[in-house]
């Protein structure tokens, strides 16, 4: 048997099964990644759909995929009878506040793990992520008589400040830093920059992606928050969303048209973040594990 050597430079077509094949792979990749969206998405739709749906129409067994009828007024009369406006007020100043002061402070706390040279600094840094061990329900005695101290009972400011700093963001920030060559901060020391302008004018331009994932996971966890902002805020008027929806419970009972609604628009401000800053989510994910 002989074989036929392939001229130099020249590249041997796929067999014409592989051809006819790589299509078909193709449209069952789309077909199956078509199919984990439904999947995935299916318990916002039936939230939505539960929304508008009338206490009768739920009662009725099974409960069809599309409503019958649009009972929109499940959206109306909770901002009608209770403060929803103002629970989501303080919703959104406590995670916008928390974003932008926990996000600096990790940045910040980060890049001097990184890239400073201090004592103590790796000693430091393993008392801090140590915390991360610790039980959130065993801290919460000394914070609650920190916030006492303070005056800040009943207050936004006595939900915000105990979780300024989060051991989770410094680590992501400290493994993102790592990954920056040193090269490129000496290059910038040579030009007479100190650590605040080289952190500012190299570091920060490269840090999109630690920047989105941070703000993606801190607005999360301070939006859904529900523990702490029930232990704190003592009147109505102070409540936080996820608190507010926990006293609609109470007072709709069955009636899960307006509680779906509400819920519904509750998960919207996290829908929006999170398609402003998914385009650098993964690629934040993945540079922090690098070293």
């Amino acid at each position: 048997m002989t074989t036929v050597a392939t001229p130099p430079g020249r590249v041997e077509a796929p067999p014409a099964d592989d051809q006819r094949s790589s299509p078909r792979r193709h449209r069952a990749r789309v077909a199956l990644a078509v199919a984990g969206v439904l999947v995935l998405m299916f318990p916002i739709y039936w939230m939505l759909r539960v929304s508008v749906a009338s206490t009768d129409e739920l009662t009725t067994l099974p409960v069809s995929l599309w409503p019958g009828a649009w009972h929109l007024e499940n959206y109306v009369e909770p901002w009608r009878q209770y403060p929803f406006l103002r629970w989501l007020g303080n919703s959104v100043v406590i995670a916008v506040v928390s974003v932008v002061a926990t996000v600096g402070i990790n940045l910040c706390a980060g890049y001097a793990f990184a890239k400073l040279r201090f004592p103590g600094r790796n000693l430091l840094f393993l008392l801090i992520i140590s915390t991360l061990m610790v039980p959130i329900q065993v801290i919460m005695v000394p914070q609650f008589q920190l916030v006492i101290d303070l005056n800040l009972l009943n207050s936004l400011g006595g939900v915000i400040l105990p979780r300024l700093a989060e051991a989770f963001g410094l680590f992501m920030a400290r493994q993102f830093f790592l990954s920056i060559p040193d090269e490129l901060l000496e290059a910038a020391r040579v030009d007479g920059a100190g650590h605040l302008r080289t952190f500012r004018s190299v570091v920060l331009p490269l840090s999109g992606p630690l920047v989105a994932v941070l703000v993606i996971f801190t607005f999360m966890w301070r939006w859904n928050e529900f523990v702490w902002p029930l232990i704190v805020l003592t009147d109505s008027d102070s409540y936080t969303l996820p608190v507010g929806l926990q006293f609609l419970i109470q007072q709709f009972g069955n009636n899960f048209g307006p509680l779906l609604a509400m819920s519904f628009l509750s998960i919207l401000p996290m829908l929006v973040v999170f398609a402003i800053f998914q385009r650098y989510f993964v690629e934040g994910i993945a540079r922090t594990g690098i070293r």
